[in-house]
């Protein structure tokens, strides 16, 4: 039997049509951007992108292992702006940032819990279910501080904004470092372990999944507390970012997160979809939001894009699935007949 090449296995790699398809899309916008104003393509500025890029794409993995289940996550967002204000509320309290940000990240994980919980035992459904968390996390971000944003952090705490924000290892700022290193360990666990084939298998047909010995509340949870550990890493960097706690840190990072893994060719409906789309979906977010700066687009008509792109993006994948269950149902019946 002759054996494929290189580029055809690269292909027949499950979603990875989508991935190049975006990747297209990308070279074309970053070329457009580029002759449109010079600026966008020099190092300054895609130092700068990048870095704007990376909690972008932090979310859209969160977000991204929970699509993938079926699931969505619509408290991510929250889960920023709590993770910001209770870091930054706690350092400045006298509490160190290492200290701090374990307390922090506990509490993060304890609304992944609670996400999985409610959408996995008690069957909630998980837009009412992530609704209601969002509300409750970002309640506790108002509160924490007696609904006061933060003064700042301070000089004692430096290193934690040097670690998470501006400082650069090998010229490349921190953060894109943090996304990079996180998204080699999540990568490797949804393409290369027993919990990223269970992720798939829940997202195709959680039934089928649970009968074959997977265990979709064990799955389920997992993807969520993925999800709110990766926002509570953006948390760190928003706080690190502004050097204090506010209170709206991180509002729309729901949607952020969402077009990041769509555009990228996750599927909302689960099942399908792959991390190095997350990193284009991002990387296409993010020249979009710089590139139409640039360009001296407003605000409103960036946020007008990029929603259009999100809805096209979606509307793409649910066609593709009809398209191919109505092959499918087209295939058996003919089956059916012949055998009639």
């Amino acid at each position: 039997m002759e054996s494929r090449s290189p580029i055809k296995r690269i292909i027949s790699i499950r979603g990875m049509g989508q991935v190049l398809t975006v990747t297209v899309g990308l070279i074309i916008i970053c070329a457009i951007f580029g002759i449109i104003n010079p600026i966008f393509l020099s190092w300054g500025n895609t130092s700068n992108l990048l870095r704007q890029i990376a909690p972008i794409l932090l979310i859209g993995i969160g977000q991204s292992y929970v699509l993938i289940t079926g699931n969505i996550d619509l408290s991510i967002g929250s889960v920023v702006g709590m993770g910001c204000m209770m870091s930054a509320t706690l350092m400045t309290k006298g509490v160190s940032p290492f200290v701090s940000c374990l307390i922090t990240m506990v509490a993060c994980l304890a609304i992944g819990a609670t996400n999985g919980v409610l959408v996995a035992r008690f069957k909630l459904p998980p837009f009412i279910a992530t609704l209601g968390t969002m509300t409750i996390a970002r309640g506790i971000a108002q509160i924490v501080n007696n609904n006061y944003n933060t003064n700042s952090i301070g000089e004692g705490a430096q290193w934690f904004r040097d670690f998470f924000y501006y400082g650069k290892t090998l010229g490349i700022y921190n953060p894109v470092w943090i996304a990079l290193v996180l998204w080699v360990v999540f990568n490797f666990i949804l393409s290369s372990t027993a919990t990223g084939r269970h992720i798939y298998a829940v997202g195709s047909n959680a039934e089928a999944a649970r009968l074959s010995g997977v265990s979709t509340f064990g799955t389920i949870m997992k993807a969520y507390l993925i999800s709110s550990f990766c926002a509570g890493v953006v948390g760190f960097v928003n706080c690190a970012t502004s050097g204090a706690g506010t209170m709206d840190s991180g509002t729309s990072y729901e949607m952020y997160a969402v077009a990041a893994a769509v555009i990228g060719g996750v599927s909302t409906l689960g099942g399908t979809g792959i991390l190095l789309g997350t990193v284009i979906g991002a990387a296409i977010w993010g020249v979009l939001q710089n590139g139409l700066q640039f360009a001296g687009a407003p605000v409103a008509w960036r946020n007008i894009v990029i929603g259009v792109i999100v809805i096209v993006s979606v509307l793409l994948d649910v066609l593709l699935r009809m398209g191919k269950k109505t092959k499918k149902t087209e295939v058996k019946q003919a089956g059916a007949k012949q055998n009639g």
